[in-house]
Formats: C-alpha cells, structure tokens, sequence
C-alpha cells in the first residue's frame, strides 16, 4: 500500500509498504477519506515522521474473527486505541485509558496506526457506523473536526440559553462554532487570521474579536452585561486565550480546554476559581456513547460543507501539508485512492 511519510524540513513523500493483517478483534479498514491535523507541525519542524494522521473514514475489508464489524461496514475509526475492558472504555471514555494495547508489540510493527495511508487497522469496537445517508467525507467529520468540541459542549451542558465564547478558530475551533449554533448558543470568538474570523462570521458567529485588541476581556463583558460569557472554550492552545477564557467567563461559569499546550498556565486559586465559582474541565475527545449525537450535528446542520476548505488527493500531500501549514483553511481532506 501506500502511505504518506514527513523526509525533512517542509518535506513529505509517498512511499510503498506492506499491507496490514488482521488479528484478533482488530480489523482493516480501506481508508477513504483521511482528515488533516496537526502533522504540520512535523512537517514544518522537519520532524522524520513514518506514521502520519489519527483520522479516518473507509470501509473494513479484512477480519480475523466475527466481531462488531463485517467486511462491507462504512466506518469512522476513532483516534488511538484502549485496552476495550477497563471501566473508562467500558462507560466510552476509551481516549483516557491507562492500559492501551502496545501496538507494535502485537503487530510486529507500526504499519497500520497511520491513516495518511491506503490501509489501516484499528480495534472492532472503536469502528464507528457511518449512516447510509451519510458520504465517507460527512462521517470523518465525526473524528477532530467536530469530535473535541463536541464533548467539551456535552460536559459545560451548553444550550440555548448560553453565550459561549471560542477561542482560536482552525479547523477545531471552527467546529466549535458549528457545534454552538447547532445547539442554539450565541458564539463570540477571538482569532487574529483574517480567513478564519470570515468563516466564522459567515457561519453565524456574532463576532470575531482580534486578540490584539488591547481590551478584548472589556469588549467581551461589554456585550455580556458586564458579567461576562457562560461557557468558554480554548481551542487555540495557547496561554493568553487560556487566561482570556478564565477572566471572560461570568461567576459559577464553566471553562474548557481542548487546544494542546505545554506552557505553563498561571492558575491562581482564590481569583481565578475560589471567588468566581468556576469550574475547568479538560477535553480531549467525546465519549463513544455520544455518536449518535454527533453524527445528527452532522446529518442536519446546515454548517457541515463550511467545515471543509479543501479535499486533495494523497498523491499532493506535499501541497496538502503546506495548505495545511497556513492560516488559509478550514478542515483538509486527503483521498488516499485518488
């Protein structure tokens, strides 16, 4: 098969490798449609990488046991992999499980955890039914573009009644105002791209505030009642939106962080938490037994197509992770077959 690998500096190439076999409850799934993340940063870093992306959509073609998917099954693969018997994969809380299966010890090899590739394997409990109605691009929606989003809105129980501010608008970010107006919630972002502050606008966001501006926290209370947002969510993984979402946020309001970052944030506990009541969750990705909700984001959101910027073959992933590098885009799709 083929799969995408990361040479050097603002590099990447397709090379030849075998095809993976099934084994035990884990199965093959033809990728079809395989979203972009964050494997720019490898790429710009010139990071040598051999097994590219966590997303994907496609079709199972090999099992070597009767389980919970045959060959035919239209799939979503969720991300990463869980040991399928502790009570956090048990309750659908898989992403946060301790005792992982070590792939390459039971594999052999690695071949098989990339989905910029033709093929991949993945436990038969983490294959997800993409509806008929639904196309394979629709379905890969249901991994990063809407997937963190979704289950940090699922834990601050945001609603209609709310206003939500959303920090950072790439393609995560952009499915967090998806996810808001789905559920009827205003939406005031920050973002400093220009590309992207329009996409939001576009798709209903109230407004989209520069971070820059030298009283965003002033600008924010001013269209809250000088109180300040319900819910707030950092989907830029940086520190200065991360304390933006914690001053924002109105008293016994609720914070969520999905955007990865490994600075370091001032948290004071009597400002910051004691005296203003908040709550902080961390989210990473959404528990299993929400599918079927995201999968009806998906079918009747009228948001879906504005999710998607670009569709490319894998053949172009060297154009693909340099569109993907910029701030001029919203979620890519790579075609693996194309």
């Amino acid at each position: 098969m083929k799969k995408a690998v990361i040479t050097g500096v603002r590099q990447a190439a397709l090379v030849e490798t075998t095809d993976p076999t099934p084994r035990e409850d884990w199965a093959v799934v033809k990728v079809h449609i395989a979203p972009m993340c964050t494997e720019y940063k490898a790429f710009l870093a010139g990071t040598p990488q051999e097994y590219l992306g966590h997303e994907a959509a496609g079709e199972v073609v090999a099992v070597a046991q009767p389980g919970k998917v045959k060959v035919g099954d239209r799939v979503v693969a969720m991300p990463l992999a869980g040991c399928g018997r502790c009570y956090l994969c048990l309750s659908g809380e898989y992403i946060h499980c301790q005792d992982a299966p070590d792939f390459a010890a039971l594999h052999g090899s690695l071949e098989g955890t990339a989905t910029y590739a033709q093929y991949l394997l993945k436990q038969d409990w983490l294959l997800m039914p993409i509806p008929d109605d639904l196309t394979y691009e629709q379905g890969s929606l249901a991994c990063c573009a809407l997937g963190p989003s979704f289950g940090a809105f699922q834990r601050l129980a945001l609603s209609a009644l709310d206003t939500v501010l959303i920090t950072g608008l790439g393609p995560v970010g952009l499915g967090a105002v998806a996810n808001a107006l789905f559920r009827g919630s205003r939406v005031i972002a920050v973002e400093s791209q220009s590309w992207r502050a329009r996409r939001a606008l576009d798709m209903g966001a109230e407004i989209v505030l520069d971070p820059a501006s030298p009283d965003i926290k002033g600008e924010i209370l001013e269209r809250t009642g000088g109180r300040g947002v319900h819910c707030a969510l950092d989907c830029s993984g940086t520190v200065p939106a991360q304390r933006l979402c914690l001053e924002a946020t109105r008293r016994r309001g609720q914070v969520a962080f999905v955007g990865e970052c490994s600075d370091e944030l001032n948290l004071q506990v009597s400002p910051d938490l004691l005296r203003k009541g908040l709550t902080i969750h961390g989210s990473w990705h959404y528990n299993l037994n929400h599918y079927a909700g995201i999968v009806e984001v998906i079918r009747r959101s009228p948001l879906m197509s504005m999710l998607v910027s670009h569709t490319l073959p894998l053949s172009e992933v060297q154009d693909a992770l340099t569109l993907s590098a910029s701030p001029e885009h919203a979620k890519i799709l790579l075609q693996p077959w194309a």
